[in-house]
């Protein structure tokens, strides 16, 4: 038998592929399909199911082109209401991998359909629990996602979730071994753990949500306490997930079409398209197209154009590093952005060549805007999460985290310049680069962020608050 963690860093998911003999399972798979087909094909195994923990909200999930690839049938828990061919499991229904046995455990909470897979070996001895976002490592999944009508509220499935975590997983043994579809990053919990397994007993030990004492009560309100709004796109990549997609391939290639830089411009005027770079912000700063906007591919790509692209049938343009426009669209289709329709051929470099008009930001460097502060009183953005601004800011800085970039345009003067930093340099420059292509042009990127800003010694700081206890 075999158990495989595929992990996506940027999404914090986690995909798992089980094999028994020559039969293999795939539980909740990304888009792209063909590293699974391809670890299948590696072992000459079959993949006879492809099984869904829920409808997700933060990735659209590779089920559909997956069954169509290879005949295997898509499995979801009790409730599930699918646009395409699927069969819809009873509680405690079994399936049969080779020589092992896939369980369904029905645990409603963090959606009504959830389903936890519990994993018997050739024995029929408890091996693994597949827990999706009914339990992570450190937290369980968020009860607010799913929510159909007044009448089902939040409190609402916390309790169904209460109620699947004690009746339904706490029972099970202690030695089996927990695989969650996420880890720490994601935004389907608040306190995930960047372990990415561990055993059943110790989360009865060490999870909160797991509190032998813990009443009914306690949970709702500790499991509600604190939730943020989702990503504007949770409810978006769910439909697809319920209703179907456009083929990946399809995607792929309408997304990597390249287009010199003419083409690129008409593209752009003709459709009315976003232009994303999705370079680094070092290498964004200097040159870039105007109005583009910059979220760099090596960071949280896919959820940050999640929460900052509100359109997803939106037309979006590429700008990437050379030989990174097939990583581009794919990361885009994982999140349901299945609108790119080319990519600047040559990149920049062809795009200054052809004479094009090109803009900038300028940056400092943090001992830099140390002399700029010791001259006269200047404007300090820092758009980094409000509980990593408690934690600890420049002192006189304004909190105005990238999150919530909206709210932020009403305070902000077109005239007033600026200084602009997160953490390391990642958000602020996708908020400049946001802010600029709404016509503010006194924007000034503070390179490093604040850790440079604290490594500088040079700033008056607030006293550093744990983030553990803020509330």
């Amino acid at each position: 038998m075999t158990i495989e963690q595929i992990y996506t860093g940027c999404l914090a998911q986690g995909a798992y592929y089980i094999q028994s003999g020559n039969e293999a399972a795939i539980i909740d798979p990304l888009r792209e399909v063909e590293p699974y087909l391809n670890r299948a094909k590696a072992a000459g195994a079959t993949i006879k199911y492809v099984f869904e923990t829920h409808f997700h909200a933060d990735f659209v999930s590779g089920h559909i082109d997956l069954a169509q690839k290879t005949g295997a049938q898509i499995i979801y828990g009790p409730n599930a209401k699918t646009g395409f061919n699927a069969y819809i499991a009873q509680d405690n229904e079994e399936f049969k991998i080779g020589e092992v046995t896939i369980r369904v455990l029905h645990t409603p909470g963090h959606t009504t359909e959830s389903a936890c897979y519990l994993l018997l070996d050739e024995t029929g001895q408890q091996t693994a629990l597949f827990s999706g976002d009914t339990l992570f490592i450190g937290d369980v999944g968020r009860p607010d996602l799913a929510q159909k009508s007044d009448s089902l509220t939040q409190e609402d499935l916390a309790g169904y979730l209460y109620d699947s975590l004690r009746n339904k997983i706490m029972p099970l043994s202690d030695d089996i071994i927990v695989y969650p579809a996420h880890g720490a990053g994601s935004a389907c919990g608040k306190n995930m753990s960047k372990e990415t397994t561990d055993t059943l007993g110790n989360q009865k030990q060490n999870n909160y949500a797991l509190r032998a004492d813990m009443t009914k009560a306690e949970f709702i309100a500790e499991v509600t306490r604190g939730l943020m709004p989702p990503p504007a796109y949770f409810p978006l990549n769910v439909k697809m997930n319920k209703e179907g997609y456009e083929n990946f391939e399809q995607v792929l290639k309408k997304g990597t079409r390249s287009l010199a830089p003419d083409a690129f411009e008409a593209a752009a005027n003709a459709t009315g398209a976003l232009l994303l770079d999705t370079r680094n912000a070092q290498n964004f700063a200097p040159e870039f197209i105007p109005n583009a906007i910059n979220i760099g591919i090596d960071g949280s790509f896919a959820p940050w154009v999640g929460a900052l692209i509100p359109d997803i049938d939106q037309p979006i343009l590429l700008i990437t590093d050379e030989g990174r426009e097939e990583e581009v669209v794919t990361r885009l289709a994982r999140v349901g952005y299945d609108n790119a329709i080319g990519y600047l051929q040559g990149g920049m470099a062809a795009w200054k060549a052809a004479g094009k008009e090109t803009d900038s930001i300028w940056a400092v460097a943090a001992d830099e805007l140390a002399n700029v502060v010791n001259q006269s009183p200047i404007k300090i953005l820092d758009v980094r999460k409000e509980s990593e601004y408690q934690a600890e800011h420049i002192l006189g800085s304004e909190n105005l985290p990238l999150d919530h970039i909206n709210d932020a345009l009403a305070k902000l003067d077109k005239n007033e310049t600026y200084y602009v930093h997160c953490a390391g340099g990642y958000r602020s420059m996708i908020f400049n680069s946001i802010l600029r292509a709404r016509g503010f042009d006194y924007l000034v990127d503070v390179e490093g962020g604040f850790k440079a800003i604290k490594e500088s010694g040079r700033f008056k700081l607030s006293d550093y608050v744990c983030p553990s206890t803020l509330k």
